[in-house]
C-alpha cells in the first residue's frame, strides 16, 4: 500500500512531535544542566525560563489535537474519504500551521501565533468535516 499523502502529512506531523519533545528537553536541560537531565529529577525544580517555557507549552498545545488529527486522518482512509480537497487541503494546512507554530511560539510573537493556530485547527476542521460528505 502507497502512502497517502494525507499519511504523508501524518507521518511529518509525527515527526514534528518528536522535534518538538526534543526541543523543549534540551532547552529544560541547558537551563538546569546534564547531570539533573539523567538524575531522577526528585528535588522541586524551578519553573523554566522564558524559551523552555514557550517550548513545553507549545508541544503541550501540540499534543491536545494532534490525537484528533491522527484520528481523523485514518477514519478518513478507513472510509474511503481521503484524497478529496478536504483531506488534502486540511492535512497540509494543519501540518504546515502546526510547523510555523513553533518558532513564532518560541520567540514569543503574539496575535500572528494566534493566527497560525486557528489556521492550523481549520485545517483539522476540514479532514474532520470530510468524514460526513
Amino acid at each position: 500500500m502507497d502512502m497517502t499523502p494525507e499519511f504523508i502529512m501524518l507521518a511529518f506531523t509525527l515527526i514534528l512531535a518528536l522535534v518538538q519533545i526534543g526541543a523543549a528537553g534540551m532547552a529544560r536541560t541547558a537551563e538546569l544542566g546534564a547531570k539533573w537531565n539523567a538524575g531522577p529529577r526528585d528535588a522541586e525544580v524551578p519553573p523554566p525560563g522564558k524559551l523552555a517555557g514557550r517550548l513545553m507549552r507549545a508541544q503541550a498545545n501540540l499534543f491536545e489535537t494532534l490525537p484528533i488529527f491522527a484520528a481523523a486522518v485514518i477514519m478518513a482512509h478507513i472510509a474511503g474519504k481521503d484524497g478529496v480537497m478536504l483531506t488534502l487541503v486540511g492535512t497540509h494546512l494543519y501540518f504546515f500551521g502546526r510547523l510555523i507554530y513553533l518558532p513564532l511560539y518560541a520567540f514569543g510573537v503574539p496575535y500572528i501565533r494566534s493566527l497560525v493556530w486557528l489556521v492550523a485547527a481549520g485545517g483539522l476542521v476540514m479532514v474532520l468535516a470530510a468524514l460526513f460528505v
